[in-house]
């Protein structure tokens, strides 16, 4: 991390409040009184880890807003495949909000843009005063944003610790020269989330090839003589839906808000608003952390639950809350009765290569019965990636399959797998 004076921390607001959502996907926290506390708590540790850690000089949170974008206003159909936000999740927000200005972190958003085109528009605006910016985001279309001075900053994931990504970063990762072909790639890939279309048929893998050939879309478009059979084909047909990807894939730096360094300075907290705040949603752990006082809770726990007041002692996860609110298992009667990895003897095997996924695929096929399950990044479809694939048909021993963060490879991986999930007549 940089040792600049000026550190600022631009947070992708919805981005991690989804994050945190999802994380407590089969756990979530409710208080007494019914609230879904998941996506605050959840936002509010990945903050606290921030400040700790980082100690920004500058922050601020930028939200995305319900008014149309100028992509909308270009696209009809962007983000038309974007499900509902879950009603426990929206209800969130506002107390989220005030946890951000209980901090005295100004809350930012451009109507008419979303909260990427305000972060890149106060990113290249911070360089410009000697700021090295840090954007916290999971999002890799930040990645055509990244320069010297301008950084992402992704949060942890799956107990690895946050990343720090740069141009050099970012080139390796997509195989290119400049972060600007990221651009060029995603044009040519679209996106299933935002729904941009790209060149039908035209994945990761390809898109990297062609730009590396062709340095961008523009050229390639120019030189399609120089391809061969469908893919020449597919790019000649969809030459104007490539250059309209592009535009939709590209993060406006124009937006017009003002870069107004007082407003972004780092505060002390408001620790009365906070106290407010902690007792209403029940927070006694992050009371104590944040405000250094204890604080009273009197509600009575909600009916018709089941409930465990501590979390596994061992998590480590960034998400671990302590006792506050309660975990809530909806299928589970008697958790006290459950063991723990510690006190079961067990075999878990790491599959990470072809030829050891062949084998489990053939051990697989001859059983009668089989446990499956998924790693995702989250529920939403639309939104989720997949982590891992486990399977289990023997007690106590069961097998892990890594999945790639590359969309191609993971296909290609899933694939293999299709003799036995694919579905059979009866």
């Amino acid at each position: 991390m940089s040792e600049n004076p000026k550190k600022l921390f631009l947070l992708d607001a919805f981005a991690l409040i989804y994050r945190a959502y999802f994380a407590f996907s089969n756990n979530h926290r409710v208080n007494s009184k019914g609230l879904n506390t998941s996506a605050i708590l959840g936002f509010t540790n990945t903050l606290l880890e921030v400040l700790k850690k980082e100690k920004p000089t500058h922050i601020a949170v930028v939200f995305d807003t319900s008014e149309p974008t100028v992509r909308h206003i270009e696209f009809a159909e962007y983000k038309a495949n974007r499900e509902e936000m879950p009603e426990d999740l929206r209800t969130a927000i506002p107390y989220i909000k005030k946890l951000i200005t209980g901090f005295h972190i100004p809350v930012l958003y451009s109507n008419g843009y979303e909260a990427d085109d305000v972060i890149g528009t106060l990113a290249k605006k911070a360089e410009q005063h000697g700021y090295v910016t840090y954007m916290m985001t999971p999002d890799k279309d930040y990645g055509q944003l990244v320069s010297e001075n301008i950084f992402i900053y992704k949060p942890a994931r799956m107990g690895n610790g946050a990343e720090v990504l740069g141009p050099a970063e970012i080139c390796k990762k997509w195989e290119i020269e400049n972060v600007n072909q990221l651009i060029d790639i995603l044009g040519l890939m679209g996106d299933k989330v935002d729904n941009i279309p790209g060149i039908p048929g035209v994945g990761e893998k390809t898109a990297i090839q062609l730009i590396k050939d062709f340095g961008s879309i523009e050229n390639l478009l120019q030189n399609t003589d120089k391809l061969k059979g469908k893919l020449k084909e597919k790019v000649e047909l969809n030459k104007e839906m490539a250059i309209q990807s592009k535009r939709l894939a590209t993060i406006i730096c124009d937006v017009p808000i003002e870069f107004d360094e007082k407003t972004l300075i780092m505060e002390e907290p408001d620790k009365e608003a906070l106290r407010e705040l902690f007792t209403e949603l029940e927070f006694r752990r992050l009371a104590q952390q944040v405000i250094g006082e204890d604080i009273t809770v009197s509600s009575p726990e909600p009916e018709k639950t089941k409930a465990v007041k501590k979390i596994n002692p061992n998590q480590t996860d960034l998400f671990a809350v302590g006792d506050d609110n309660v975990v809530v298992e909806e299928t589970v009667e008697e958790v006290k009765n459950f063991k723990t990895i510690s006190e079961i003897n067990h075999t878990y095997h790491l599959v990470d290569t072809k030829e050891k996924r062949a084998t489990l695929l053939t051990d697989l096929l001859s059983q009668k019965a089989v446990c499956f399950d998924t790693e995702t990044t989250g529920l939403d479809a639309h939104i989720a990636e997949l982590v891992g694939i486990s399977f289990s048909y023997k007690p106590n021993e069961a097998y892990y399959i890594p999945v790639s963060e590359n969309r191609e490879e993971a296909q290609q991986l899933v694939n293999e797998f299709k003799p036995f999930l694919k579905i059979q007549p009866i």
